[in-house]
């Protein structure tokens, strides 16, 4: 079977920063294979994507279970397509303290945001590093660089995430296939309502919340180098600075203070 290259493979592809980088790789004539659980979603910005002039794969799937992750990659391989880029948006929060939060749902957010990336970029690396090329975003956070009081699981994903992209880098360094982490602080998108957050102290100036279509240009553009990593904005630079010379018990305090509901003293 013949193998279609120049697709780019993007989860989380229909809000937000996936979205974004979506538009991004079609304006520079890369076709796409968009990914979410949203079947109508799917087809609205697959349309739109279209117009960029590229072919536009949508496949409706639920990351949250792993064996929606194996077929989505098993399903392309079927059809002789080979991402050349594996971008890994798609990635939740839920807010709350630990000890009054429910279990299923964190284990959901950790499925979400660690096994279904890590089977994604296994595949991807096995099916790429025979041809000597490919690139690998992967969505961090500037949360992983601090524990995450109000937030604590899906800090503690985000920190598992920017480990574990260093390490693969530096085992693929000789391969030709790359990875880089993007690393965005609070972003305009719909995170936060989807993970119950809209009363926490850091939505309260909306105005302060990054523009996701910057975010993805930081990213892409740090993909394209193949950078290790972008820490997206001044800001949320001079934070993870701060981060990095604080203790992990000032840093938490800090991240608490900025978190925790409106309601709390």
């Amino acid at each position: 079977m013949e193998t279609k290259t120049n697709y780019v493979l993007i989860t989380g592809a229909t809000s937000g920063i996936g979205y974004e980088l979506s538009k991004l790789f079609a304006k520079d004539g890369y076709n796409l294979i968009i990914v979410s659980r949203n079947h109508e979603h799917l087809v609205q910005k697959e349309k739109e994507l279209r117009n960029y002039g590229v072919d536009v794969i949508s496949i409706a799937k639920n990351l949250f279970q792993s064996s929606d992750v194996y077929s989505l990659y098993a399903e392309l391989t079927l059809n002789g397509i080979s991402p050349e880029i594996l971008v890994n948006d798609a990635g939740q929060g839920y807010y709350g303290k630990f000890e009054e939060t429910d279990i299923h749902r964190e284990i959901d957010i950790v499925n979400l945001n660690i096994i279904s990336v890590l089977i994604l970029t296994k595949l991807f690396i096995k099916d790429r590093i025979g041809k000597g090329s490919g690139k690998i975003l992967n969505l961090s956070s500037i949360a992983s660089k601090a524990p995450g009081p109000w937030h604590s699981v899906y800090h503690g994903t985000k920190a598992f995430i920017q480990s574990w992209t260093e390490g693969i880098r530096e085992e693929l360094k000789d391969t030709g296939v790359t990875v880089t982490a993007l690393l965005p602080g609070p972003t305009d998108t719909d995170f936060f309502n989807k993970a119950s957050m809209n009363q926490s102290k850091i939505l309260q100036d909306r105005d302060n919340l990054a523009d996701p279509a910057d975010v993805a240009m930081d990213g892409y553009k740090a993909l394209m180098n193949g950078d290790d990593k972008i820490v997206s904005g001044l800001n949320n630079k001079l934070t993870v600075a701060m981060s990095n010379l604080s203790t992990d018990s000032l840093a938490a305090h800090r991240m608490s203070e900025m978190q925790k509901p409106v309601t709390e003293k």
